[in-house]
């Protein structure tokens, strides 16, 4: 048996709660995982995990293994780096979480680089707006805007963004230019429900909140993206989401001499799990595109 492979499944059974996801993740099937951890309680002569109908925990000496195995699985990991030079690629599997616009528009672009930098690397990027559980999807580093809802998180910021009041020119040609904040009562607002239905605006010390009305919201970016794109009114907006259209003029920004609050953009990491070097050069990576 070999014991940096038992650690590992091991470590994912505990996070996963699960042989079946467990062996999903490593890429081997349910029974082999059901053999290592029983070889490996063998070998150590304790009970690992509790099964029940309710699915595994972890026992007493299983909580003291796991967190020691996760540090001995980082240190092998950062060994094999060591050893290789620091001038070498990352090699193996990295499983990156980000939101789909986001990630489309900002990432796969440059990803070429990424990948040409690491040719023994291969990425998954999971897409999706809502925020999934790092852990039982085996995520390595997610790619989170805004406030973490998880304070326990491991977390880095990586960089700030700016948000603006976008339209086309053809939305602005027939509905006219708001001047100032309490203008956008009177133009129709592209909803993205994550930011709520209040505006705040501030500029020299003063701050104006504007509700907004709209006849269609959207829960992902794309459906914001879309309607904007389709005349069909105003959104509030990370630069981030149309950063292709303010190139071209496609999209343009209105009410510039008033900010709205910043949006971070975060690299979030499985709470309980150390972040590896692959997905903290990912994340150095991403930096250098956004920051």
């Amino acid at each position: 048996m070999d014991r940096l492979q038992a650690m590992t499944a091991f470590v994912r059974v505990v996070e996963t709660g699960s042989f079946s996801q467990a062996a999903r993740q490593i890429g081997v099937g349910q029974p082999a995982i059901s053999k290592t951890i029983a070889q490996l309680e063998d070998r150590l002569q304790v009970r690992l995990l509790i099964r029940s109908t309710h699915g595994l925990s972890p026992t007493d000496a299983g909580v003291r293994f796991y967190e020691r195995a996760k540090t001995a699985i980082h240190e092998a990991d950062e060994a094999e780096l060591e050893a290789k030079g620091a001038g070498a690629g990352l090699s193996g599997r990295l499983r990156v979480s980000a939101a789909t616009t986001f990630a489309r528009l900002m990432i796969v672009p440059s990803l070429p680089d990424f990948l040409a930098t690491n040719p023994d690397l291969e990425v998954d990027i999971v897409l999706d707006d809502r925020v999934i559980d790092l852990v039982s999807e085996g995520i390595d580093i997610a790619l989170r805007m805004g406030e973490l809802s998880d304070s326990a998180a491991v977390a880095r910021k990586i960089a700030t963004g700016c948000r603006s009041v976008v339209a086309t020119p053809a939305y602005l040609n027939q509905y006219g230019i708001p001047q100032v904040p309490a203008d956008i009562a009177t133009h129709q607002a592209v909803v993205y429900t994550q930011l709520g239905n209040s505006w705040i605006f501030r500029r020299d010390g003063t701050e104006a909140s504007v509700a907004v009305s709209g006849r269609v919201r959207f829960t992902a970016a794309e459906g914001i993206r879309a309607a904007v794109k389709a005349d069909m009114g105003l959104a509030v907006t990370s630069d981030w989401m149309f950063w292709p259209e303010l190139q071209n003029g496609e999209v343009l920004r209105v009410l510039k001499d008033w900010t709205l609050p910043d949006i971070d953009l975060w690299a979030v990491y499985p709470t309980g799990r150390l972040a590896s070097a692959k997905a903290r050069a990912f994340a150095d990576f991403v930096e250098t595109i956004v920051g």
